[in-house]
């Protein structure tokens, strides 16, 4: 600025003092002026060395007369950044390998700043739960190999606590690991084909799928491909790292088995379009835009701002794609979340909140702007109707497509695996399948391609390892998150009460028709606690002892819905006797052919207090 205002203000002739080798008398009279009218505005402070003005003294390097712009992160001003933020901004995390060996070397545990950036690499520091590190793995659509869990069972056992943990997003966590073994840790997962790159604080979380994509006989697409498609897209796109907050991505194949897909930030689900659902609709997109022809056959439907911690589901966009531009769309709606999400409000932070603040119409108005090919909407009424989801259908045997071939759904106590279980389910998948395995969001584990003369002997081998293939149906669906024995939010023992729960009902509750439980120890909701029929969440009794907030009415899928809070702050050693309570009564007063997620949204929150106190 400084050299345009002296350029406009003296003869032409005499600009370039080097030329000279001195200031003209003009010059120097116009430059006296120049710098007493900036003294007397107070807009500059100081010089450096060779007299170049500077906004402040203690910085007086910089050669612009004006002060520069604040920086920003997609525009939000650096001072406006919450501590993360600006610890992204100071060095992107997934360059923190120098600081991970430094750990490694040095044997200890890492400050906050470095707890935060660890996570990036899908390690957490868990103290105080546990004084070590955690390991969460992505296992893109669930699926990995024989081998690899072999692999992960050593891993397990040689430098971490002698169990791994399946999570409620169809994944692995293995604990225990002390900070000199860090990076053996990361590099003997690379070496099994796996990955922990971005599994953890604010990217996208490991991608799901139907668990039993290409070989359920009743899916509509093997949505595997593209669940691996944008794993691999994510882990060779730089951008799409460091995120405003963590984000939910899951594919769904039409099938009967849940992957819980409407709790998803963005829900891919697989529909198909018919001639005769095409002809009663008119062929133009939303918004009075022309769409292309629309064919028949199979496509996705795009749900959006699933976070059931904050009591909601992925809505219907409208939008009808191709399965080869699911790769494209995430990619584009990943990038006007990361430029235009909040990064001052961790709490507001998710995809959820921007598409309040913008309405859907915007959100995909400006993914449009990043697409080389056009978003088609078609009303959700011209899609066949989606097939019902079956309750607990990640458990026992089921029939392939593929002729003479089952896949057997294994059940794990709240999906806590040991080595010598996670070794004997490896084995179970070479010897009797193809050495493939599947988990599951309801923390099990799915062999498939086993031949129908092994089906038996391979339930057999299941039952001895102390794990099950069937399971009443008021225990098959009990999942939990970690709990306080392995996650600092937790306010309980949620793995260790549901496990006691699971146990307390088997003998003594039979009910007809199947209930889902979910255990979660803080609002995080890390086992979504509102989607159960049963939902608890961790709390502190007045008498300081564990405790549940009791919620009741959850579902998902075709029984989509936010259950409501009954009982607040029930210890923990009367919940076994509260369930029993609850499903009992439920079947004794029952209605013909009633659910027991329809009958207690048919009663009101009073009601439910007073049939149960």
């Amino acid at each position: 600025m400084a050299l345009r205002l002296l350029k406009s203000g003296v003869p032409a002739t005499a600009q370039d003092p080097a030329a000279s080798g001195t200031f003209t008398l003009e010059q120097k009279e116009y430059l006296a002026g120049f710098m007493a009218g900036v003294t007397a505005g107070g807009l500059f402070v100081g010089t450096n060395s060779v007299g170049q003005l500077t906004s402040t003294p203690g910085s007086a390097t910089s050669t612009n007369l004006a002060a520069p712009a604040e920086e920003s992160v997609h525009g939000t001003p650096l001072g406006d950044l919450c501590k993360e933020e600006r610890w992204k901004h100071d060095e992107n995390p997934l360059d923190a390998w120098e600081r991970l060996l430094a750990h490694a070397d040095e044997n200890k545990f890492p400050d906050p700043e470095n707890t935060y950036r660890f996570k990036a690499h899908g390690l957490f520091y868990v103290a105080p739960a546990q004084d070590s590190f955690m390991l969460r793995l992505r296992i893109p659509a669930c699926e990995l190999t024989a081998v690899q869990l072999h692999g992960l069972a050593d891993l397990a056992h040689e430098l971490g606590g002698g169990y791994a943990h399946i999570t409620t997003r169809g994944n692995l966590q293995i604990r225990e690991f002390k900070p000199r073994d860090i990076i053996k840790v990361l590099t003997r997962v690379q070496e099994l084909g796996l990955t922990s790159r971005g599994s953890g604080i604010d990217n996208v979380r490991n991608i799901t799928a139907s668990p039993d994509s290409g070989f359920a006989p009743d899916e509509l697409l093997d949505v595997r491909p593209h669940a691996k498609g944008i794993h691999h897209y994510i882990l060779n796109h730089r951008d799409l790292y460091g995120l405003p907050r963590k984000f939910n991505i899951a594919f769904d194949n039409g099938g009967a088995l849940s992957a819980a897909v409407d709790t998803n930030d963005i829900g891919f689900f697989a529909c198909r379009v018919t001639e005769k659902s095409l002809s009663s609709i008119s062929d133009s997109a939303g918004g009075g835009v022309p769409s292309p022809r629309i064919e028949p056959g199979i496509y996705f439907r795009v749900q959006l701002g699933g976070i059931t911690g904050h009591k909601d589901f992925a809505k219907d966009t409208g939008l009808l794609i191709k399965p080869s531009e699911a790769v494209a769309v995430s990619a584009a709606m990943l990038r006007v979340y990361s430029e235009n999400g909040d990064r001052t409000d961790r709490k507001k932070a998710r995809l959820k909140y921007l598409l309040e603040k913008w309405g859907v119409e915007k959100f995909l108005a400006e993914t449009q702007k990043k697409l080389a090919f056009p978003l088609v909407r078609l009303p959700l009424a011209a899609c066949e109707p989606r097939k019902l989801v079956e309750k607990h259908a990640w458990l026992g045997a089921r029939r392939q497509a593929q002729r003479g071939l089952n896949s057997l759904g294994v059940g794990t106590p709240v999906g806590r695996l040991t080595p010598k279980q996670m070794h004997a389910l490896a084995d179970l998948a070479t010897n009797f399948g193809r050495g493939e395995l599947r988990f599951t969001v309801w923390q099990s584990v799915i062999i498939p391609h086993v031949g129908d003369a092994f089906v038996e002997s391979v339930k057999r081998s299941v039952v001895r390892m102390g794990l099950y293939h069937e399971a009443s149906l008021a225990t098959g669906g009990i999942i939990s998150c970690t709990g306080n024995k392995g996650c600092k939010f937790s306010a309980a023992d949620t793995k260790g009460h549901a496990v006691a729960l699971m146990k307390y009902l088997g003998p003594r509750v039979t009910i007809t028709s199947p209930v889902n439980i979910h255990f979660t120890g803080c609002p995080n909701s890390c086992a979504q606690h509102y989607c159960g029929d049963i939902g608890f969440i961790g709390a502190k009794h007045a008498d300081g002892s564990e405790a549940y907030h009791v919620v009741l009415g959850g579902g998902m899928d075709q029984e989509q819905g936010i259950a409501r809070e009954v009982f607040r702050a029930v210890r923990a050693v009367e919940l076994n006797a509260l369930v029993e309570k609850f499903l009992t009564t439920y079947e004794a007063k029952k209605s013909a052919g009633e659910s027991f997620l329809q009958w207690t949204r048919r009663h009101s929150v009073k009601e439910l207090q007073e049939i149960f106190s």
